[in-house]
C-alpha cells in the first residue's frame, strides 16, 4: 500500500496560515438613497474613541454629497408620505428588530464613542432601541391626536388633519451620538417626512452602523440619508438648500445662529436646540409637531 503523503509540520516560530491573514478592514461610508458611496471629494477624517485611540477612518462629506442627500430625500419622500401610518410604523419596527440583531455591536461602539462603562453602554442602546418602538407607535396615532373637526357656522363640514412638512435636514447631538441621535430621527420620519442627518462629527461611527440597520429593515432608500464628516462644512448648505422644509438645528451648537439666519432666505422652518436637553425622557409629540403641516377643508354639506 502506497504511503500517504503529509504537508511538513511548520518550523517552530514559524507563523500558522491563520497568522498570515490580513483582516478585512471596515471602510465606513456614506448612507444616501439607500446606498453606501463614497463621499464624490475622497477624503475621510480620523476617529478617535473618548480615550483617544484610533477608531477608523469615515467618510468627509462634501457640499455635493449633502446636495445629492437632498435630492435622494425629495425622490422619497411623496411615496414615504402616501404609505398609510400602520405600515410606517411597521417599518419603525422593524428598524428597532435589526438594532437588537446588532445590540453587542451598538454598545462596543457606545463604549468607543462615550467612554461609558459597558453597563452604562448597555442602557443606552436598549433605550435607542426602545425610542424606535415609541414612535412606531405613534404613527397611527398622530392624526387622532393633532387632528380635529372644526364647529363653524352654516351648511359646512370643517376638518384640519396634519400633514408632513417634507425634507427635514437633522444636525444629529454630538455628545449623544446613538441615542440623541435616534431620539431627532424617528420623530422625523414618524411623521412621514424624509431627513437628512448629519452625524456627530466627533463619534460618527454609530450613526453609520444604523444605517446599515436602515438598509435591512424595510425602509425604502432616501428616507433616511446619513452623511459624515465636518457638521462646519456640510451644514450652512443644507440650511440655505431651497429644496430643505425644516431644519433641526440640535447638533449646530456655535453655528446655530449662523444656520438659522441661512434658512429664513429660504423660509425653512428651524428648530432651535434645547441647551440641555435630556435625551433618556419620553418627548411625547413635542418633535413631532415642529415638523408637520396642517391642512384645513372646508366641504358644502348637501341639503
Amino acid at each position: 500500500m502506497a504511503d500517504t503523503a503529509t504537508a511538513p509540520d511548520p518550523a517552530p516560530g514559524s507563523p500558522g496560515p491563520e497568522s498570515r491573514r490580513l483582516a478585512v478592514r471596515k471602510t465606513y461610508k456614506l448612507y444616501v438613497g439607500g446606498a453606501f458611496p463614497r463621499s464624490e471629494s475622497g477624503r475621510s477624517i480620523p476617529v478617535n474613541s473618548a480615550e483617544g485611540a484610533h477608531l477608523a477612518h469615515a467618510a468627509r462629506a462634501s457640499r455635493k454629497d449633502a446636495r445629492d442627500a437632498v435630492v435622494a430625500a425629495r425622490a422619497a419622500f411623496g411615496p414615504w408620505a402616501a404609505r398609510t401610518a400602520q405600515l410606517r410604523g411597521q417599518i419603525l419596527y422593524r428598524i428597532a428588530e435589526m438594532m437588537e440583531g446588532r445590540h453587542a455591536h451598538f454598545v462596543q461602539e457606545t463604549v468607543d464613542a462615550q467612554g461609558v462603562s459597558e453597563a452604562t453602554a448597555q442602557d443606552i442602546v436598549s433605550a435607542a432601541i426602545d425610542r424606535w418602538v415609541y414612535y412606531a407607535g405613534w404613527t397611527d396615532k398622530i392624526a387622532q391626536v393633532l387632528g380635529t373637526s372644526n364647529p363653524v357656522s352654516g351648511p359646512f363640514e370643517n376638518s384640519s388633519a396634519p400633514e408632513p412638512t417634507g425634507v427635514v435636514a437633522v444636525l444629529a447631538p454630538q455628545d449623544s451620538p446613538l441615542l440623541g441621535l435616534v431620539s431627532v430621527l424617528a420623530p422625523v420620519i414618524a411623521a412621514g417626512n424624509t431627513a437628512i442627518v448629519v452625524a456627530s462629527e466627533r463619534a460618527p461611527l454609530p450613526a453609520i452602523t444604523l444605517a446599515e440597520a436602515l438598509a435591512t429593515a424595510d425602509l425604502p432608500g432616501g428616507v433616511v440619508n446619513i452623511l459624515t464628516g465636518r457638521t462646519a462644512e456640510i451644514a450652512p448648505t443644507l440650511a440655505a438648500h431651497a429644496d430643505v422644509n425644516a431644519l433641526d438645528l440640535s447638533g449646530a451648537g456655535d453655528l446655530a445662529t449662523e444656520l438659522e439666519s441661512a434658512a429664513a432666505a429660504t423660509l425653512t422652518r428651524v428648530l432651535r436646540p434645547e441647551p440641555s436637553p435630556d435625551w433618556n425622557a419620553l418627548p411625547g409629540l413635542a418633535r413631532i409637531t415642529p415638523f408637520l403641516e396642517t391642512k384645513t377643508v372646508w366641504q358644502a354639506v348637501g341639503r
